[in-house]
């Protein structure tokens, strides 16, 4: 694979830019869409040309547990207590300690971490009181191949057991598939 200066894949655009094709297979799970493109990639499918697209985007944020000052006192001695030992451990590579610098950094940022997480958490006034976990979740996934190569793409995912393949772009007007309402009036190709 060619890649550019960027360390990126040649083709690959640097920038967010909407992927344009055919969708071939439509999934409830990102896991089956994952296996759908994972099964074309066995089957020797050039997937550079495949897209997955989450549709009906979603913001889900899990609650994780309730903050109160013990917790949040708990959590700042923690982080300080890390951040002591990195100032430690530095402290020891320039040669100014040994073990006891580690352990009088370790303390000393314990301490301080401490404060300002119980110092904060007041600030808060109880307006959140409360850790989650946030994810942007889709809906549906879209498996989606470039036009050139979507029929090809829904022949191979055919082979695969609760494949999803959506049926392939149809002609309005022909018989028993209706008219387009979005295609403006003027003379057909």
């Amino acid at each position: 694979m060619a890649f550019s200066g960027s360390g990126t894949p040649r083709g690959v655009p640097r920038l967010p830019t909407p992927f344009h094709g055919e969708p071939i297979a439509t999934y409830d799970t990102y896991e089956q869409a994952q296996r759908a493109v994972d099964y074309l990639s066995d089957e020797k499918f050039p997937v550079q040309k495949v897209a997955i697209i989450g549709t009906d985007l979603r913001m889900v944020e899990r609650v994780t547990g309730r903050l109160n000052y013990p917790r949040v006192a708990g959590a700042g001695a923690a982080s300080g207590a890390y951040f002591g030992l990195f100032v430690g451990l530095l402290l020891t590579l320039f040669g100014t300690g040994g073990i006891d610098v580690w352990l009088a950094a370790a303390l000393i940022g314990a301490g301080f971490g401490m404060l300002f997480g119980v110092i904060s958490f007041s600030f808060t006034g109880g307006r959140r009181d409360f850790t989650s976990a946030s994810q942007i979740v889709a809906q549906q996934y879209q498996v989606v191949a470039v036009a050139e190569v979507a029929n090809q793409a829904r022949n191979v995912l055919r082979g695969l057991p609760n494949s999803g393949v959506d049926p392939g772009p149809s002609t309005p007007g022909a018989p028993g598939v209706p008219e387009d309402p979005y295609r403006p009036p003027g003379p057909r190709d």
